[in-house]
């Protein structure tokens, strides 16, 4: 799991930042874990963030974290778990840096959003993820257009029904290609950040021809450590501003092992990048 993972614990992390921003790409960091069963798990969480974001200012790197709303207490204590969310943002911003907000099962969809708006409504250094294989992501990117928000958009690897998400690959392309163009047209007006959190060449290649035809528009692409490495470097190389996702944390195992059972394709994505 090197490959994928730099080391287990925020030293290793931020020396792989370190190395990337040498090379002119960004980086996101995020402690793996979720769905915490106490308060004191989630505020151990919330400090171990705080300290990340202590020492990113400290060493002057361009990171940002991405965070679980469930690994910051969500089952136990909503209102904690909103608590954590906004000392978290408040740190960042004193730190100039940016949270994101992971989209989890379909089940979260809603608390995340309004999560989201809370601590948006306090601070603008915060996004938020979509999955465009939910079938009501359209609807929620008009519902949060208001705000001028920062999205991270991604396609979705979590097995849900078909009534709740498109089952069928070309579908959820369909539907993120509808998406990013409507957040680059967002973006042009000044109204959006979109950041594309995807490894399908294809549909890069698609947003970036579609992002020159709207001058002013600014987004970002974000791709997960060690995976496409070579093509991440060429797309910052040409221009496009990259992100690399690093994890950290000793939950690896459970993690990975949980994302790869949900949906079969996670497998093969996995097995395609090892190749």
């Amino acid at each position: 799991m090197r490959r994928f993972l730099p080391g287990e614990d925020l030293e290793a992390a931020l020396s792989a930042a370190a190395d990337l921003t040498r090379v002119g790409l960004g980086t996101v960091i995020t402690q793996l874990g979720e769905q915490v069963r106490t308060s004191a798990e989630a505020a151990t969480v919330r400090n171990d963030y705080r300290r990340a974001l202590d020492q990113i200012r400290d060493r002057a790197l361009p990171v940002h974290l991405s965070v679980k709303l469930t690994h910051l207490g969500l089952d136990v204590d909503r209102e904690a778990c909103a608590h954590n969310l906004e000392t978290l943002t408040e740190r960042a911003a004193a730190t100039s840096s940016f949270v994101w907000i992971d989209m989890e099962e379909s089940r979260y969809v809603d608390v995340t959003l309004d999560l989201f708006r809370r601590a948006r409504e306090l601070r603008g250094n915060v996004g938020v993820c979509l999955q465009a294989y939910l079938r009501r992501t359209s609807r929620d990117l008009e519902a949060l257009a208001p705000l001028g928000p920062a999205i991270r958009l991604v396609k979705g690897a979590y097995n849900e029904p078909a009534a709740v998400a498109f089952p069928r690959k070309r579908d959820v392309d369909a539907s993120y290609l509808d998406l990013a163009t409507g957040l680059l047209e967002s973006a042009a007006r000044g109204a959006a950040l979109p950041a594309f959190g995807t490894h399908d060449l294809r549909l890069i290649s698609e947003i970036r021809a579609r992002a020159r035809g709207l001058p002013g528009a600014r987004y970002e692409v974000h791709m997960l450590y060690g995976i496409r490495t070579p093509d991440q470097r060429a797309l910052a190389a040409a221009g496009t501003p990259v992100r690399v996702l690093i994890s950290y944390g000793d939950a690896w195992f459970a993690w990975y092992m949980r994302r790869l059972a949900e949906r079969p394709a996670n497998v093969w994505f996995v097995l395609r990048s090892l190749a």
